[in-house]
């Protein structure tokens, strides 16, 4: 989009010819949680028990590696976002300084990113409520939730912040509560019915770095990158944020503490208490450190808790994804439908279409009715989607330094390390890509997805032909 267009405004596509005005509704509040929730993601919760099974207490390298890095992305994108507050979002920053065909391939890519990973937090949802329901197919759930969180998101931005705020509650007491479980089990030697005697000698027990290999280390990366997803929601709830100057850096400042706190530490304790051999890979690590250690009621609630938390992600996801979309019929990328607002300041058009797409994807679970094998192919074609649209915040960031050194000259949020760090992050992240070639449940997602650009390309030249 290009930095000339007024603040607010997004379409000119009623009747009217008047443009629609995304609300700035959202407070500090609202932003601070959002990105706290969109940063402990599904992948956290579901995936953690699968990639500690292949990269034992590795794994904890392996957040804090990607966490490092994925701070300066999203400085990047705070720099940038800042330095002109008529952008929208970082889809916006991609189209001003990559050009009208990079911003249309980022944000119908983003858009799929979130669509897939909505279904992948469904698809987890349905797998939480089988905990308790066991003979219950796995649709019934996944499509009742996915109705749930598109009713939810067609009322007012507001109420979405709302929704949003307390989900992230719920996931923050969560978690502290386990790691002040966890340590309180191991300040007392708790033994669990299996024998193990909860310790942190678990983390450096034989074998338990790196149980297979460093190739079992780098296959860890994959799910780490989905869990990450969401982190950069930040950068599209700006047209929404009261007081984008105070709250931006301050929700992207914060990312190293949640990171440490909610990744590692919880990770840290898990392992400790229930070992890295004995942490399933089809099932939660979380709900199982609970059930392992005698206290089934207790693992019924953590049960919950994380249900609602994969709720939440996909709730961001719904929220996330439509405002893609609105953005992109605002740049006449899209249909001039889907940029017109209700009442309420919601996109319906984008929503429902969203959805509509969103409940298809469901219906990979009646071809394949493991959850977990559902979720493993979802999460990675999310995991190629989150990395292109971080490599295409940093080719703008290196872009911007280009074309508009003032801009950096005069900016507070500076990305630190400059233009450097952003080639070493961009470096890195295509590091990541090449990792899921290694495995075959990964690899077919990582040869399929360059159809999906390849695709958009075709689509944004019969677009400018028209």
């Amino acid at each position: 989009m290009s930095a000339s267009h007024q603040q607010g405004s997004t379409s000119a596509t009623s009747s009217d010819h008047a443009a629609p005005h995304l609300q700035r509704t959202l407070d500090n509040r609202h932003i601070q949680l959002i990105s706290i929730g969109g940063a402990i993601g599904t992948g956290l919760f579901m995936g953690s028990g699968k990639i500690i099974s292949l990269s034992g207490t590795s794994i904890i390298l392996v957040y804090a590696i990607l966490g490092f890095f994925l701070f300066f992305v999203m400085r990047a994108m705070g720099e940038m976002l800042l330095s002109n507050l008529e952008f929208k979002s970082f889809a916006d920053i991609v189209a001003e300084y990559l050009g009208p065909r990079a911003g249309f391939v980022l944000s119908w890519s983003y858009w799929l990113s979130w669509s897939v990973a909505v279904v992948g937090d469904v698809v987890v949802v349905a797998g939480f409520v089988q905990y308790w329901f066991p003979d219950m197919p796995a649709w019934v759930p996944a499509f009742f939730t996915m109705l749930l969180l598109i009713g939810l998101n067609l009322l007012a931005v507001r109420i979405f912040g709302e929704v949003e705020f307390w989900f992230a509650i719920i996931k923050i007491v969560a978690i502290v509560a386990l790691i002040v479980t966890a340590l309180v089990m191991i300040a007392v030697s708790f033994q669990s019915p299996n024998g193990v005697v909860a310790s942190f000698s678990h983390l450096t027990e034989k074998g338990a770095i790196l149980p297979h290999g460093i190739s079992g280390f780098f296959a860890g990366f994959q799910i780490a990158v989905f869990s990450f997803a969401g982190t950069e929601l930040i950068g599209t709830t700006a047209a929404e944020t009261r007081n984008p100057e105070k709250t931006l850096p301050k929700a992207i400042n914060t990312i190293p503490f949640r990171i440490l706190l909610f990744y590692i530490l919880s990770l840290v304790c898990i392992i400790s208490v229930v070992s890295w051999a004995q942490v399933p890979a089809n099932r939660s690590p979380f709900v199982e450190l609970f059930v392992l250690a005698g206290f089934p009621a207790a693992a019924g609630l953590i049960n919950f808790v994380v249900l609602t938390s994969a709720a939440s992600s996909g709730n961001s996801g719904v929220y996330s994804g439509c405002r893609m979309l609105f953005g992109l019929a605002w740049r006449k990328k899209a249909p001039a439908l889907f940029g017109r607002l209700s009442s309420r300041g919601v996109p319906v058009a984008s929503l429902l279409f969203s959805g509509i797409c969103m409940l298809a994807g469901l219906t990979l679970l009646f071809i394949i009715p493991d959850v977990m094998a559902v979720f493993t192919l979802i999460s990675t074609m999310s995991a190629i989607l989150v990395i292109f649209t971080w490599s295409m915040i940093l080719l703008a960031y290196l872009a911007y330094r280009r074309r508009r050194p003032d801009l950096h000259t005069t900016s507070r949020f500076r990305l630190p390390g400059g233009s450097a760090m952003a080639a070493l992050t961009l470096a890195f992240l295509l590091f990541v890509l090449s990792l899921l070639a290694l495995k075959p449940d990964t690899r077919i997602a990582l040869y399929f997805m360059p159809l999906w650009f390849v695709f958009l390309l075709v689509v944004y030249r019969r677009w400018q032909q028209h």
